[in-house]
């Protein structure tokens, strides 16, 4: 029996107020309640900049020790990416990493790519470059064009130590759906929601706006359940940040799992 860690993309929501967090809770306190509830935590900010080593010590102090992490790459690495700067990058989001390494709380970082990232020899190519540069370091890919789903890839992943991220997602034509495939040792599943109709739009919080029934979260739970027998360490965030959802539907999948 592994590991099972649970949690939410993110914490840092006003919105959750009455929904996770108490109406008079402070901002500052939400990392400290979160860590209450949630045994671990994926961090989206770093996506959008570059973490750096001060502000991740200060998460892993706020968090008292009882959240592991799994940090979000950058988008340098994924969505846009500049040769000949993006391994200078790296090298900056890895230094970061260090307090959450020494405490030996970094779970994994999460390399999220778009959907415009099909599998084709030059992406491969990078691909295993940026593998390379991350060595040493818990690495997990996620992909956002099924193109990716094949017995290739994820015997190549297993091969170099890296976990595949599975999703459930808005069943749309090209996007992955839901394979049970676990590479590197690690399982890894992202609940991001099935909004077919917003799931193009501009907004990201109309994206991810979807709920879980009770009988969805079920559904999985023969196939998480066995996973967890099997993997040494098995990760799970909902992304469905919208009106708190994610929290309430990963503290009901604590509740699935657990009985």
């Amino acid at each position: 029996m592994g590991t099972l860690l649970i949690g939410t993309s993110g914490y840092d929501y006003p919105e959750w107020r009455d929904v996770f967090y108490p109406q008079n809770l402070k901002r500052d306190e939400y990392l400290e309640y979160y860590a209450e509830h949630f045994n671990a935590l994926e961090l989206n900010f770093s996506y959008y900049s570059l973490p750096r080593e001060q502000q991740i010590g200060a998460m892993v102090r706020r968090s008292g020790g009882k959240v592991r992490f799994s940090v979000k790459g950058n988008k340098q690495f994924t969505h846009a990416v500049e040769a000949g700067l993006w391994r200078d990058s790296v090298r900056e989001f890895r230094k970061a990493l260090y307090p959450m390494q020494r405490d030996a709380l970094l779970a994994s970082v999460l390399l999220q790519f778009p959907q415009s990232f099909h599998y084709e020899e030059d992406t491969r190519v990078y691909l295993a470059d940026l593998i390379t540069e991350f060595s040493g370091i818990p690495l997990v890919v996620e992909f956002r064009h099924d193109s990716w789903q094949k017995p290739r890839v994820y015997d190549g992943l297993n091969e170099r130590g890296v976990g595949y991220c599975m999703t459930d997602m808005p069943a749309i034509s090209r996007l992955p759906q839901f394979r049970p495939a676990v590479t590197g040792g690690v399982g890894y599943m992202r609940f991001h929601g099935r909004n077919r109709r917003d799931w193009y739009g501009t907004n990201a919080t109309d994206r991810y706006d979807y709920r879980y029934s009770d009988e969805e979260l079920t559904a999985y739970e023969p196939v998480l359940r066995d996973i967890v027998s099997k993997t040494k360490l098995v990760q799970i965030y909902f992304n469905n940040h919208a009106k708190g959802n994610a929290a309430v539907n990963a503290k009901k999948l604590m509740i699935i799992l657990a009985a």
